[in-house]
């Protein structure tokens, strides 16, 4: 309880995520008696968090997305999404969580999604006759598409604490993140005449459709690289990044040659700074971790939850609702690693594969980057636009339920959610 009180009061007044996970580790090991004694483990607890190899994928795929998205990669998928769909009532909303789908295998990030297309498509779409509340919430609901086809940097984190296969992770998360495409597309489409979208006067020919199509193909080559390499068995998802940014180089340096070594330093700056925030709260959060484990909390967290019902359903519910209601105050990756060893034994506990498991823990914490007053991706478009975020949530508000639906969907349905990775030999 004291350690709960603390890491709250620490958070509201201002402390940063990892920092407070850290401190509120070190309050919990005092309490455990013996003084100082306990403190000793302490740094040993930090670098063992980071030891893990896999966790060398994340910088190697974020600076590959900077890379790609500085190339000029993403007008050039937005245009492909725009040939293929924009002779649709909404057809720029459309093209909006088209590109999403695109994008997705370029960064992995839905904050680089909502802040690449905040810039771009919502203007666009403003100009276009669309109010801003409206395109603002089309962008946030596709940003979350990023994060879930992948590569995707929380299936990285969840897979090497979790010990699961990332790769059978990756090959989870291509269906529903297709999935949210056709729904929110659908959303779209229903609400076309309600929002008064505007509609193109005519379609692209397949002559454009094929020109655009080459013109993107150096970019669509890269997520078929990285995820045939990986689903594959050819290469590890730390090969598979890395090869990813040699990639990157290659086309950004000889193809396009829009890329200098003074953008390729920013981009090294803006990696480490990204790559940094996450590794400080995956750090001090072993301490946190340890002190849990210590006063068999997680144990004690299942007990209570399993009292409460032997129905796995209504368990994996408790979970998701858990999921959902922290993720809209709180940082999802400090999500995962706080609540990730509590409540995994739950799903172990009801016999959930570890891979069933990973992708309705993916799909909830995405799903809480786009819910109010925490949502990180409201904060990005708010920032970038202007919008109000209230405003932005009201028009949100279908495209969440419907994605939240999805999320109750796979998590119900296992032969849905482990299609992909059974196909590919990845879960029995």
């Amino acid at each position: 309880m004291i350690v709960g009180l603390c890491f709250v009061l620490l958070l509201a007044v201002g402390m940063p995520i990892g920092f407070a996970i850290g401190l509120a580790g070190v309050i919990g090991i005092f309490t455990m008696g013996g003084g100082t004694t306990f403190l000793a483990i302490g740094p040993s607890k930090i670098f063992n968090g980071l030891n893990i190899f896999p966790f060398l994928a994340m910088p190697f795929f974020i600076l590959a997305g900077e890379i790609m998205n500085s190339t000029g990669i993403t007008g050039r998928l937005v245009k492909l999404a725009e040939v293929l769909v924009g002779r649709f009532r909404g057809g720029l909303a459309h093209t909006n969580m088209l590109a999403s789908v695109f994008f997705a295998g370029l960064t992995g990030s839905a904050t680089a999604d909502a802040a690449a297309f905040g810039r771009t498509l919502v203007p666009a779409m403003v100009k276009q006759g669309y109010k801003r509340d409206y395109a603002c919430a089309v962008t946030a609901a596709g940003s979350i598409i990023g994060p879930t086809i992948p590569p995707s940097g929380l299936m990285v984190v969840y897979g090497s604490l979790m010990g699961v296969s990332i790769g059978g992770l990756f090959a989870a998360g291509l269906l529903p993140g297709l999935v949210i495409c056709a729904v929110c597309m659908s959303v779209i489409a229903i609400g076309g005449k309600r929002e008064n979208l505007p509609k193109a006067e005519r379609g692209a020919t397949l002559g454009e459709i094929w020109q655009t199509f080459l013109s993107s193909i150096t970019a669509l080559l890269m997520p078929i690289i990285i995820l045939g390499g990986i689903l594959g068995g050819i290469v590890t998802p730390t090969e598979a990044a890395s090869i990813a940014v040699a990639y990157a180089l290659f086309i950004g340096f000889f193809v396009y040659r829009t890329l200098t070594f003074r953008e390729l330093y920013a981009m090294l700056v803006r990696t480490a700074r990204i790559t940094g925030v996450i590794f400080v709260i995956i750090a001090f959060a072993g301490i946190l971790g340890w002190w849990m484990s210590f006063e068999r909390i997680p144990q004690a967290i299942a007990s209570t939850v399993l009292g409460l019902s032997d129905n796995p359903y209504a368990i994996i519910a408790i979970i998701i609702c858990i999921l959902l209601v922290v993720g809209m105050v709180m940082d999802i990756t400090a999500i995962l690693i706080i609540l990730g060893p509590v409540l995994v034994p739950l799903t172990e506990q009801i016999g959930l594969e570890p891979i069933h498991a990973g992708i309705i823990f993916v799909l909830a914490l995405n799903i809480s980057l786009m819910t109010p007053p925490v949502g990180a991706c409201l904060f990005v478009l708010s920032s970038v636009t202007g919008e109000k975020l209230e405003r932005i949530s009201v028009k949100l508000a279908p495209f969440l339920i419907a994605e939240v639906i999805i999320l109750f969907l796979f998590a119900f349905w296992e032969d849905a959610a482990l299609l992909l990775p059974r196909a590919l030999g990845f879960a029995p």
